[in-house]
């Protein structure tokens, strides 16, 4: 009689799945593990926000006082974006629990940002591509609906979440943590998104308040640079909404609320000089 070696029909030490498929699923188990985790920090940080009192507020913001510490005489160009501030809430546009202040940081940064304890930091890249009094006023009204909505703030625990997840991740393959935040990156540009276009209709509504029409609203999304605009597939992957997007949902809501367009108010004499 004959042997003939052969493989056990059934080995329990193989398995008969392929190991790339196996490592597929493994990786993609653990992708969705840290993506819940994440959105359930960051949920837990959006309802913490709800409870932090503008006292609590104003010492957050001491963190951020070394690093933009404020001139010992306000510039002219930050009178004049401080006063466009002070007639939104002056005239009951906006009802916050204390005076927001505007700021100027030397950069060429095209952006302004919303920083707790009410303060409202602009780089100079903005200020030198504004036309109008009314465009600036609407990123200005912008900011204090992040204000209003307590967006600076749940930016910041979001920004946390994110920073703790990165550092577990950080003892992992570099390529797993790269995909990992990538992935959280898109969640959290998603809730960014709608947070920026809830801002903007709040902007729009600052300029109806002070101005009486809305005109110059859309004007910075025109001719903002087109390495910032994010476009139709980029802004999948951005906090901001598509430029056109943004002005296609600001004209919809001019045309709800019956917003009229109106002249615009020219820069300052110093303002113009200063872009040449």
């Amino acid at each position: 009689m004959n042997y003939t070696p052969k493989l056990p029909e059934h080995n329990h030490n193989v398995t008969p799945v392929s190991p790339l498929r196996e490592l597929l699923v493994l990786l993609g188990g653990l992708l969705a593990i840290i993506v819940i985790v994440y959105l359930l920090l960051g949920l837990g940080a959006d309802l913490l926000v709800s409870h932090i009192s503008p006292a609590t507020e104003q010492k957050m913001a001491a963190v951020f006082s070394s690093r933009f510490s404020p001139h010992n005489k306000p510039t002219p160009r930050e009178k004049w974006l401080q006063s466009i501030v002070n007639t939104m809430q002056e005239k009951g546009c906006v009802d916050l629990p204390y005076q927001v202040t505007v700021q100027v940081a030397d950069s060429k940064v095209i952006n302004a940002v919303a920083l707790p304890g009410g303060r409202i930091m602009v780089f100079s890249g903005l200020l030198n591509i504004i036309r109008s009094e009314n465009e600036m006023a609407f990123i200005l009204g912008h900011e204090l609906g992040h204000f209003e909505n307590r967006d600076h703030l749940r930016g910041l625990g979001r920004g946390l979440v994110f920073a703790f997840i990165s550092t577990l991740m950080g003892s992992s393959d570099g390529s797993i943590a790269r995909l990992v935040a990538r992935m959280a990156q898109v969640t959290e540009s998603g809730f960014s998104r709608s947070q920026e276009e809830a801002a903007d209709a709040f902007g729009l509504r600052m300029m109806n308040c002070v101005y009486g029409h809305v005109g110059g609203a859309t004007d910075f999304f025109i001719h903002m640079p087109k390495d910032l605009d994010p476009g139709h597939i980029g802004h999948y992957f951005a906090s901001h909404p598509e430029n056109k997007k943004r002005i296609q949902a600001l004209l919809v809501l001019q045309q709800k609320m019956a917003y009229q367009s109106g002249p615009l108010t020219p820069l300052p004499v110093w303002q113009k000089d200063s872009e040449e």
